[in-house]
């Protein structure tokens, strides 16, 4: 099994993205069998599909980093790198983009979602994401890869892709792409905003009160949770009790999953007990939790040598990977490349 899966390096990394994408990882690349691999990468060529400023997006890639290896990926045990320094992401791309569709393209909803009314004056980039996405599995081979439901259709282009590009250029003994499958991991936990717990939690909210840093110190992390919002009543006995009070069910759900207990075990345990015997037994859960990957995280943060030493032999391994696959690519397609010599 090799898996790949690939995140976009945003800045201000806090309890959603944890929870929500990171934890996962962690638990691919510990649950592995012996002779599988995990790649994971950072997305910054997807990055600039959209309008960007450079400086953040140097910062938002180096504080990724160090937040995945804080968070517990291992560079001895997984390939963490990030696409910029692996060229054949984008060469790949650009070979495939002749056995990719306008219509396949045409159909992917992530466009028209990002576009929005202004189609015309979205980037070449954007339309052609899906293709770079296609590229960054197909590339290495994967056999699987992590999808939500909102990357479902992504991977599909894959397969159409490599299914499309081996039948056209290669004998049916010898395909160049192996065609990846889907990997659900566990549902994702959704954690939302600690001022209202309708929205999901963000970085864009302008409240800092609205969600815990990965950064948080222990003091931070306490003084957030005890001003959360939250309603007068106590807490029920039973899941049905919290219906209709969201910022209730947001905090129940944080301590469930951080605990890795079930919702109804954390009422059972609380039920008829108030916020102000709840919250600080949920900032003792979250301390635990995160205080260790907040102390990584900023070292890391502060150690430029080792992140780029980090991200240097990831890439180094993921060329490696990656070579037999884009030389394979070329000569199907009949280019012609200098010869060895020797």
């Amino acid at each position: 099994m090799r898996i790949v899966s690939g995140i976009q390096p945003t800045g201000n990394l806090h309890l959603g993205n944890y929870l929500g994408a990171i934890r996962n990882w962690v638990r691919m690349q510990d649950d592995l069998e012996p002779g599988s691999e995990c790649l994971f990468f950072l997305a910054d060529l997807h990055a600039i599909s959209m309008p960007h400023s450079p400086a953040e997006l140097r910062r938002a890639t180096l504080e990724m980093v160090a937040a995945l290896v804080a968070c517990g990926i291992d560079p001895n045990r997984s390939v963490l790198f990030n696409q910029a320094q692996v060229p054949a992401h984008a060469e790949l791309q650009w070979l495939l983009n002749g056995t990719a569709r306008m219509g396949w393209l045409n159909r992917m909803t992530q466009f028209k979602d990002k576009s929005g009314k202004n189609r015309e004056g979205a980037s070449v980039a954007l339309f052609t994401y899906p293709v770079l996405q296609a590229a960054d599995v197909l590339l290495y081979q994967a056999t699987h890869v992590p999808v939500g439901e909102d990357q479902k259709q992504h991977l599909e282009l894959a397969r159409d892709i490599a299914q499309k590009f081996n039948n056209d250029f290669c004998s049916e003994d010898a395909p160049v792409f192996t065609l990846p499958e889907a990997f659900i991991p566990p549902a994702a936990a959704r954690i939302m905003s600690l001022r209202d717990g309708t929205k999901k939690m963000s970085k864009s909210d302008p409240s800092e009160m609205s969600r815990i840093e990965l950064a948080d110190d222990a003091d931070t992390i306490m003084k957030k949770i005890k001003k959360a919002k939250t309603d007068p009543g106590s807490l029920p006995s039973e899941m049905a009790g919290l219906e209709g009070r969201p910022e209730a069910l947001n905090l129940v759900s944080i301590y469930a999953v951080l605990a890795d207990e079930k919702p109804e075990a954390v009422l059972a345990r609380f039920a008829g007990q108030g916020f102000g015997v709840f919250k600080p037994a949920l900032g003792e859960v979250l301390v635990e939790t995160l205080s260790p990957i907040s102390q990584r995280f900023r070292e890391l943060v502060e150690d430029r040598e080792a992140l780029d030493a980090i991200l240097a032999k990831g890439a180094l391994r993921a060329r490696e990977i990656g070579i037999p696959t884009l030389d394979a690519t070329y000569n199907a397609l009949g280019l012609v490349r200098a010869r060895e010599r020797g």
